[in-house]
This record gives structure tokens, C-alpha cells and sequence, in this order.
């Protein structure tokens, strides 16, 4: 189980990674298709691949910084959150235009402050 809290690294950004990808192919689908549902439905699952690899992620490493993990965490959960409001709104026919922005603005600011990390995306290439 050990192995689990530390070695969740390469998945936690491969799946945020292919997250990300997904996110923009569901908002440039027609609304309201069939393959924008399946895409989204598959999205949700990177959902909860990046919501438990970064658990563990906090878990095993939150010692390091406490502070700085935390505000990465409650960022990462609010990006999830505003990814999937921009996806409802626009699939309903409401403007998501301010959601889609939020959620650029807070992704940018959470690999920022992932970044800054021992184990974010630019010091782990490194």
C-alpha cells in the first residue's frame, strides 16, 4: 500500500494530462450527441483517477510542505468542479464562457503551485 502513496506520480499527471485533453474534445462536441455523453462519461472517470492519485499523492508527501499540498489539493478539487459546471451549462444550452475561463485560470494556478512542489510535473521532468 506504501508503494501506492508514493509511486503515483507519472499516473496523477498522466491522468490529469489526458483529463485536460478529454475536457476540450467534450466542450468542442455537439451539444447534446451521443459521443459528447460518452466522452464526458469517460471524463468523469479521469475524474477520480486524478482525485485518488493525488489523494495518495497528499498522503504519502504532505509532510514536505503541509501548506502549499493543501492549497494544491482544494485547487485541484476546484478545477475538477469547474471543469465539469463549464461541461452541464454548455451541454444545457447556457453560456459557460465565465466557467470555461475560471477553469483555465484555476488549472494555470494549480500547476503552478503543483509546480512549485518536490513532486510537480516541471521538477519531476527535471
Amino acid at each position: 500500500m506504501m508503494d501506492a502513496l508514493y509511486g503515483t506520480t507519472h499516473m496523477h499527471i498522466t491522468s490529469w494530462v489526458v483529463a485536460l485533453i478529454l475536457f476540450f474534445v467534450t466542450y468542442a462536441m455537439q451539444k447534446g450527441s451521443k459521443g459528447r455523453k460518452i466522452t464526458h462519461m469517460i471524463l468523469r472517470l479521469f475524474y477520480i483517477l486524478v482525485i485518488l492519485t493525488g489523494l495518495f499523492l497528499f498522503l504519502g508527501n504532505h509532510g514536505i510542505n503541509d501548506m502549499m499540498y493543501g492549497v494544491k489539493l482544494v485547487l485541484g478539487i476546484v478545477t475538477i468542479g469547474l471543469m465539469e459546471m463549464t461541461l452541464v451549462k454548455s451541454n444545457k444550452g447556457q453560456k459557460a464562457t465565465a466557467f470555461l475561463v475560471a477553469t483555465i485560470v484555476v488549472f494555470i494556478l494549480t500547476f503552478l503551485v503543483g509546480s512549485y512542489l518536490p513532486l510537480g510535473p516541471l521538477n519531476f521532468l527535471a
